[in-house]
């Protein structure tokens, strides 16, 4: 302690204080460079120990172990796909947008590796893992699914009621027709279909009503099958971004059309994949133009959408390839036998499937400028989805009049008169409420199984009645508030007609949705 001074003291407590307090810190070295001392390494390399020769392992993007069941089945379309069947489980890997690399556990794949699309998949502890949950399934589809061959009695599914948001709806086939009841929620989360007993989790309900009948119509049996597999989101992982494919990839099978632009054919993709593939005739349009069309349908998804595959540009002629739709245009289904046969109803949904893809086109701020039932495309269970941008934009050039995106046609240009508005056949204007104008058309032409539209009149007289304030009459067997839709679109005023959101949901609930239509568990 003698040897402990007032100094020794001082310094210690400096010392101390420079640990918590940046003022006590040492100043920052302003010494020039050349007369700063050396950084001196203070890690020596051991000459005699060789660097490992292993790679080290790459940073987990997530850790593994969560396990997802198949809902389709999938057929690889690449080497590095990997195959899969409904209810296959697998172990995602790395996730990476619309394509996983994942693992197969059990099943075809099993211990194989390889990529899979992300949308055929889910979690196997969730309630989408549940074969007869259909969240997303409209009132219209969910019957049109239990009536497809293969469903028997008591066939079932759970969705989403489309009449009360957050509720659920259990629709089951008896007896060749489709019942609906509603699922109610308990305030401490449990349900019930009638109110005489209640069920924890949809799991238990389920259960319960598989064994018994207990007021529904008939026992729960089987689930509806799930046919129709979703789209993938491009034909496989190395198209998402680099699109441009090998024209040798395409093999052109039967003809299927022909259009302004060139013709359609049916296709098939590195030997596995169905699609369709457009053609554009030589010296007819710009193949700039032709490329924006193709880059703008790319980014464009939607249900109700034909989706953009992949392009082939490199040469003559340049291929477009999209998702094939086995049934060809709505307007050839509706004048075959097939769109004779059907119902009113089926023939509102057709309408309402139009309308939500042209809903999306509206949100996207996308004209499509020549909507018809020719380049609508149908599918199996008459699916639609809208086809044919080869003249869809977006327009950034704003009317002075409504401030909407419009097209101006140019001197000379083309256009379906007896589809086209009265402000785009005199002014050379289009927007998304001249869509709307085509879209009253494209409703006339299904309720009337594909007929010619003014089937009396010239395109001159069309021009000329049109400006005079003429529409076409009801036709016949068109439901008196379908016509008053019509009549909505063909309104004079661009700004007057309705929306395709509001066409959407107007055709969407054509039917009495109401609680009415609901079957009540307590009177069987």
């Amino acid at each position: 302690m003698a040897n402990f001074t007032m100094g020794d003291c001082c310094e210690r407590v400096v010392l101390c204080c420079q640990s918590f307090f940046s003022c006590f810190r040492d100043p920052v070295d302003e010494t020039p460079p050349a007369t700063k001392k050396p950084h001196i390494e203070v890690i020596i390399k051991n000459p005699s120990v060789s660097e490992p020769s292993r790679e080290l392992p790459p940073t987990p993007v997530e850790k593994p172990g969560f396990v997802y069941v198949a809902l389709y089945d999938y057929t690889a379309r690449t080497d590095d796909d990997l195959s899969f069947n409904a209810g296959d489980k697998l172990e995602p890997l790395t996730k990476r947008d619309d394509w996983w690399i994942a693992r197969g556990i059990t099943g075809i794949s099993a211990n194989k590796e390889g990529y899979i699309p992300a949308n055929y998949v889910v979690p196997i502890e969730s309630l989408d893992a549940e074969p007869w949950y259909f969240p997303e399934t409209k009132r219209l589809d969910s019957e049109k699914m239990l009536m497809c061959p293969g469903n028997n009695n008591g066939a079932f599914l759970i969705r989403n009621c489309e009449s009360q948001a957050g509720e659920l709806s259990l629709s089951v086939l008896d007896q060749g027709k489709v019942k609906h009841y509603k699922i109610r929620k308990l305030d401490n989360g449990g349900y019930y279909v009638s109110k005489t007993r209640n069920f924890t989790t949809l799991r238990d309900l389920v259960q319960h009503y598989s064994k018994y009948e207990d007021g529904l119509c008939v026992c729960l049996a089987e689930p509806c099958k799930k046919t129709i597999a979703p789209e993938t989101h491009g034909l496989s992982h190395n198209t998402v971004d680099h699109w441009e494919i090998p024209r040798s990839s395409i093999q052109l099978m039967r003809k299927l059309g022909a259009g302004q632009f060139g013709e359609v054919f049916e296709g098939v993709w590195n030997y596995t994949t169905p699609v369709a593939v457009k053609t554009l005739k030589p010296g007819t349009m710009d193949p700039k133009d032709f490329l924006q069309e193709a880059q703008m349908m790319k980014r464009l998804r939607h249900p109700k959408l034909i989706q953009l595959y992949a392009v082939c540009t490199l040469e003559e002629p340049i291929y477009i390839i999209t998702e094939l739709m086995n049934h060809g245009s709505l307007l050839e289904y509706l004048q075959k036998h097939r769109g004779a046969s059907l119902q009113m109803s089926e023939q509102v949904e057709l309408g309402s499937q139009v309308a939500a893809g042209m809903a999306y086109l509206e949100l996207q701020n996308y004209i499509h400028r020549d909507l018809a039932a020719r380049n609508v495309l149908v599918g199996d269970n008459n699916m639609c989805k809208v086809a044919d941008f080869g003249l869809a934009r977006v327009f950034q050039m704003d009317s002075e009049d409504c401030g909407e995106n419009v097209y101006e046609a140019k001197e000379g240009t083309k256009f379906p008169v007896k589809w086209t508005a009265p402000e785009a056949i005199h002014e050379n204007k289009f927007s998304i409420k001249s869509d709307v104008w085509s879209f009253g058309i494209l409703l006339y032409e299904i309720v009337t199984f594909g007929q010619m539209p003014y089937p009396t009149m010239t395109n001159f007289q069309v021009v000329q009645e049109l400006a005079k304030g003429y529409r076409m009459s009801s036709p016949i067997n068109c439901p008196k508030c379908l016509y008053e839709i019509m009549s909505d679109c063909w309104k004079d005023v661009p700004a007057e007609r309705p929306t395709f959101e509001t066409l959407q949901w107007k055709l969407e609930d054509f039917f009495d949705m109401d609680v009415s239509s609901y079957d009540d568990a307590s009177r069987y």
